[in-house]
């Protein structure tokens, strides 16, 4: 098995339940976790049987500066989409999504949601 992980991105993006969360914006950052349906890349050396990381890292910049979300599950959520369409020969994404301010009273380093999205069985 073959797994890719890339950790701690860190986009600017307009996403919360609140109005103002959506109107002035924050830094989120992002963890991602592919994992290949077999060895292939393991033995090939070839990008095309693996993850061209710079891809990943695109994806995720697009879709967290360019999309609003009120929930970091949606946002995450989509991003996983997104990687599997553009990687089938990958089985699982894992996206996980930190906001480090949140409307909470305390004191806490950040908010975090995990999504898994599996490829779609033929």
């Amino acid at each position: 098995m073959v797994k890719v992980r890339i950790h701690n991105m860190m986009f600017y993006g307009f996403h919360g339940y609140y109005e103002y969360e959506r109107e002035q914006g924050q830094k989120f950052f992002f963890d991602v976790e592919m994992i290949m349906k077999d060895d292939k890349a393991a033995n090939s050396d070839s990008l095309n049987d693996g993850v061209d990381t710079a891809r990943v890292y695109d994806i995720v910049k697009e879709v967290t500066e360019n999309k609003r979300f009120q929930l970091m599950a949606a946002l995450a959520g989509h991003i996983g989409d997104k990687l599997l369409a553009k990687f089938p020969h990958v089985d699982e994404a894992i996206v996980k999504v930190r906001k480090p301010s949140v409307p909470i009273a305390g004191p806490i380093d950040y908010v975090e949601v995990e999504v898994t999205r599996y490829q779609k069985k033929d």
